[in-house]
């Protein structure tokens, strides 16, 4: 039967804190684009989800379809946000690849 090891277990509480401030970090850096309506609408978010800014061609406010609008922002919104899960995803699976761990 084998033994518990203090020291083992402390060194991978470090490896797992270690690659967990990778992934903040790597969080931080990713900005992804997106946009519908033909570029009408083009969102930036970050890694964490935060919508950094959104661009809106002034024809496509000029035609007053606001119900149209609302669509083409809501599009966009949830491309960027699936942009940032497919670059999380890839990140983080390139990180836990021999571990047998599923994101």
């Amino acid at each position: 039967m084998g033994g518990f090891n203090p020291k083992q277990l402390q060194e991978l509480m470090s490896q797992a804190k270690q690659q967990y401030d990778n992934l903040q970090r790597k969080m931080q850096e990713i900005v992804v684009d997106a946009s519908s309506g033909g570029g009408s609408v083009t969102v930036k978010m970050n890694g964490q989800k935060q919508v950094i800014s959104i661009t809106i061609d002034p024809e496509t406010v000029k035609s007053g379809d606001v119900e149209m609008l609302q669509d083409l922002v809501t599009a966009a919104v949830n491309a960027a946000a699936r942009k940032v899960d497919e670059q999380m995803q890839s990140t983080v699976g390139g990180m836990l690849g021999g571990m047998g761990m599923p994101f």
